[in-house]
């Protein structure tokens, strides 16, 4: 080729080889993790994220705090990935997740920096992972845990986020009740259970519906705000005056010929009313656009009508009453109708809430949060979607662990029991693993107020004396105390997800050494 350089890339194309690669994706992936680091446990802080809009999010949930990122960086956007992931697989433990993979990041960049091959630190990682599952597996308290244990779950979960320890203690409750309640031999049908957020009460004033709760208002004001033993309609169709498929003109020469016009039109109108009334139906929630003129016939009827319901709330009624749709009031019958014991709406503020409750909605069931504003029943809906999960994941994938950083600690020690016996430099990787697994208690207790070297150092001496122990918040600090007996559990799934994430998501930037950019 004459000596030539020969170029396969564009002039635009940047591309970044070798160590500086392995630097700047492991220093954005490190960077992502600490920016969620001080959220982790009971006394994690919150942070304040602000869009170009203006919009304002206040939270300690590391998945939004890391999907409200405008996060841009290839690797870094890796990380949030395993926030997704693990939020997505078991609802919680995303802050633990994106900790223990940045801080997987740093001890492998401690290893590259002493020539072990990147290669080399994924089979030790790997390994590694393999047995902090089974050390998990080894320390599941109860693989069916019971009410107490499932409270306890719940409120582990939701303490810290927002709730206040009081507020945690009756939402965990709520939770637990929730989760029972659409409980079957089957498992827990999670899809079942909702959470409607109200602004203009305190936390306290959050209730558990047996139903659904749809956000709609009455047809007409004069139509009666409750019916008892509902029998309930849906239909999916414009009870307006039918429109034709062509253009036509139709000339009215007198008086007698539009008086005929519009008692035809007023005639067809009335079949709506009429046909809906022949039923058995109490309550009717239309999609389509009600004319006035129907309106008024059902109001006296005796109806209690909605009209322009969106497609989730016909779901939801649908689905918690048994109704079945109709795409036409001709062909509606009482075997297209759901029940419900009661179908009531309540006003709040400006907002009119139908409350649809028992009979067949008793198999789904509503969480009615409250907060005094916006910002607290948003961090109040997360931390009950959260617990919602984590109370699931419990009963349905495994049972529960103890928290605090127990289990961390076991895990930890565990890796390096077993590293002694791994030959070559792979034992690096073990054992780096082990010291990353420790930032999680590390992070607890500098969140706590405590010294991390000394809460560290006696954590390790009580599980060496045979003793489980985390870091329990007590006052304006911590202690190493049992968790188990200070009812401190988390669900072993949460625990499982975050050592597969972290691990994946570590070892995969780890193997990169070259990334091209076209611009």
């Amino acid at each position: 080729m004459g000596g030539q350089p020969m170029f396969i890339l564009s002039e635009d194309s940047e591309r970044t080889r070798g160590d500086d690669a392995q630097s700047s994706n492991i220093s954005a992936g490190k960077a992502v993790s600490e920016s969620v680091r001080t959220t982790l446990g009971p006394r994690g802080m919150d942070k304040m994220l602000v869009s170009d809009d203006g919009d304002v999010v206040i939270t300690n949930d590391g998945a939004t705090i890391l999907d409200e990122m405008d996060i841009e960086h290839p690797a870094a956007q890796m990380l949030v990935e395993v926030a997704e992931t693990q939020e997505e697989e078991v609802g919680d433990g995303t802050t633990t997740a994106s900790i223990l993979a940045g801080e997987l990041l740093s001890k492998a960049e401690n290893l590259l920096e002493d020539d072990v091959h990147p290669t080399t630190i994924v089979e030790g990682y790997h390994e590694a992972a393999q047995i902090a599952q089974a050390a998990i597996e080894d320390n599941v308290i109860a693989t069916e845990p019971d009410d107490e244990q499932l409270l306890q779950v719940a409120e582990s979960s939701m303490t810290g986020k927002g709730t206040g320890e009081l507020a945690a203690g009756d939402l965990a409750q709520t939770v637990v009740d929730a989760v029972q309640q659409v409980s079957t031999t089957d498992g827990v049908d999670r899809d079942a259970i909702t959470v409607h957020t109200q602004v203009g009460a305190a936390t306290s004033a959050t209730e558990l519906v047996e139903g659904v709760i749809v956000d709609e208002d009455r047809l007409s004001e004069e139509m009666p705000r409750s019916a008892e033993d509902a029998a309930i309609a849906i239909i999916e169709e414009d009870l307006e005056v039918k429109e034709s498929n062509i253009d036509a003109e139709y000339q009215v020469s007198n008086v007698d010929q539009l008086n005929a016009a519009i008692e035809a039109e007023t005639e067809q109108l009335a079949e709506y009313a009429k046909a809906i009334a022949e039923t058995d139906a109490d309550v009717v929630f239309i999609d389509g656009d009600v004319d006035d003129r129907v309106a008024s016939d059902l109001v006296k009827e005796g109806l209690l009508v909605f009209d322009g319901v969106d497609g989730d709330d016909i779901d939801a009624v649908g689905a918690a009453t048994g109704a079945s749709r109709v795409g036409s009031v001709e062909t509606l019958e009482n075997d297209d109708l759901g029940s419900a014991d009661s179908v009531s709406v309540e006003k709040f503020a400006d907002d009119e809430l139908v409350f649809i409750e028992g009979g067949a909605a008793s198999e789904a069931v509503t969480i009615f949060a409250r907060g005094s504003t916006e910002h607290v029943v948003d961090e109040i809906e997360r931390s009950l979607n959260d617990a919602l999960d984590v109370v699931t994941a419990a009963l349905d994938a495994g049972g529960v662990v103890g928290g605090a950083g127990a289990i961390e600690i076991i895990i930890a020690n565990q890796v390096r029991d077993e590293a002694a016996s791994i030959e070559g430099r792979k034992q690096l990787a073990v054992e780096a693993f082990a010291d990353a697994v420790d930032v999680l208690p590390r992070t607890l207790a500098e969140n706590t107020g405590m010294d991390p070297i000394d809460a560290l150092v006696d954590l390790r001496a009580a599980h060496d004396g045979g003793t489980a122990a985390g870091l329990i918040s007590e006052g304006q600090t911590g202690t190493v105390a049992d968790p188990i007996e200070h009812g401190v559990l988390d669900p072993a799934a949460v625990k499982r997800e975050a050592i597969d994430s972290a691990t994946e998501a570590s070892t995969m930037i780890v193997r990169i050494d070259d990334v091209i950019a076209s611009n």
